[in-house]
């Protein structure tokens, strides 16, 4: 397979969890440390969406990809993207919701977040903990990847 799938993120929004859950593994998520290529899917450190010194990185590495999924944690209150951030990347962008099921979720404030960053890109809702979305999500990455 040629095209990848690159996830980006703050820290600790659900990266690695939700990489898990698109490839079915119930081992627990740990932090990624650096670029880690699994299959067809690239996870980057949160480090690298938080400071603006990464973006550089992301957006050479994101010429691996033919998909670039920004990733919201619904729980937080902050908006880690900088606004229009997707355009900075010469592919498709979407956006995912991650954390659904979390007691502080407010989605209609991640879905915000996002679409400063994201504009009008579709965005998914999950949660790595109960599955909810990740079957959509992954039919949906899955067939951008096979183009």
């Amino acid at each position: 397979m040629s095209k990848r799938v690159m996830i980006i993120g703050a820290i600790e929004a659900g990266k690695s969890s939700l990489v898990r859950a698109l490839f079915n593994d119930e081992q627990p998520a740990r932090k990624t440390q650096a670029l880690e290529y699994r299959d067809w899917v690239i996870d980057t450190p949160g480090e690298y969406s938080e400071n603006p010194m990464f973006y550089r990185t992301l957006m050479a590495t994101s010429l691996e990809a033919g998909i670039v999924v920004m990733v919201q944690d619904a729980t937080r209150e902050r908006n880690y993207f900088p606004p229009g951030f997707s355009q900075g990347f010469p592919q498709e962008c979407i956006g995912v919701i991650t954390k659904i099921d979390h007691p502080d979720a407010d989605l209609q404030r991640a879905e915000a977040y996002l679409r400063q960053s994201l504009g009008d890109a579709d965005i998914f809702r999950t949660s790595s903990h109960t599955g909810d979305g990740v079957p959509e999500l992954r039919a949906f990455l899955q067939k951008i990847i096979q183009k």
